[in-house]
């Protein structure tokens, strides 16, 4: 499989039943988007919601960002993603993570294990003794070098979430050629910097309470105090790009001109401001 150079990122949810699950999905494949994306947290399933969408669509490809490896056996995810792309034209990409505590022990009640030979064990479960397997469509969200390192030797690639383009180019030192780099990237059509920045630090802020998300956004050149409070300026016009569209598309290539293969566009929004979403993505289209 091949990703084409822009895709979507976009909870689902935040959508209210079918009826618009359905109609993102197509709004998403009409624009020309090659993939969307979406999280597994505390709502839908990953496999069921990717179900539906592939099945709402013809030629979209649909990508878990992530499935957590704590949410089912090595086994079923790998008959899930077989089964998905048999009945669905080969358009599922079946991207894991290893979630976070809260998620994992408090939510789920299992034991939070060291991530990188969790995520090992967990990916030599699906591709062992397994003809092929080298082409199958799987990615890791990887944030540091070591689980980048592991993505580059066992799958597809890395599917990062909350970078900036200093990542993206160690992130793509580190994979080497041929290797899928999907970098998700917030943004907002806002040019007023109170009113994009409250739609930053909002869309933020919960990401700013896990360890593995604070652990890399230290690692990639913010300081403790840029995550307190909120986050500072900098740190939130780096993580959710606003402005006109020329001045977010400046951001995005910069991704590119980093080492991105593929760069996912996450809406920012105010809740249930559906215009809004559609024409960040109408607009961020031809990027």
């Amino acid at each position: 499989m091949k990703l084409g150079r822009l895709g979507a990122w976009y909870g689902t949810d935040k959508l209210t039943g079918p009826a618009q699950i359905r109609e993102f999905a197509g709004t998403v494949e009409k624009l020309g988007y090659d993939v969307l994306w979406y999280p597994e947290s505390r709502g839908n399933e990953s496999f069921s919601v990717a179900g539906f969408m592939l099945s709402c669509t013809s030629k979209l490809k649909i990508g878990s960002s992530i499935a957590s490896i704590y949410a089912r056996d090595a086994f079923t995810s790998k008959r899930g993603m077989i089964t998905l792309n048999q009945l669905y034209g080969d358009r599922f990409i079946l991207g894991l993570g290893v979630s976070h505590p809260p998620m994992v022990e408090g939510l789920r009640g299992h034991v939070y294990e060291k991530p990188i030979p969790a995520m090992r064990n967990y990916l030599r479960g699906i591709v062992q003794n397994e003809a092929g397997a080298a082409d199958w469509p799987i990615c890791v969200a990887a944030l540091g070098p070591l689980m980048m390192k592991l993505s580059g030797e066992m799958t597809q690639g890395a599917i990062p979430y909350n970078t900036n383009p200093r990542h993206t180019a160690e992130a793509a030192k580190i994979l080497g050629p041929n290797k899928w780099l999907a970098i998700e990237q917030k943004v907002t059509l806002e040019t007023d910097p109170a009113k994009a920045r409250a739609l930053g630090r909002k869309e933020l802020a919960r990401y700013l309470t896990l360890d593995n998300y604070r652990n890399n956004f230290l690692r990639i050149g913010f300081s403790e105090a840029d995550l307190a409070n909120g986050g500072s300026d900098d740190f939130i016009d780096q993580m959710c790009l606003w402005g006109d569209a020329e001045a977010v598309k400046a951001g995005l290539r910069a991704h590119f001109a980093a080492g991105a293969t593929h760069v996912a566009i996450q809406p920012v929004h105010d809740d249930g401001d559906i215009a809004a979403r559609d024409r960040i993505l109408i607009e961020l289209a031809d990027t």
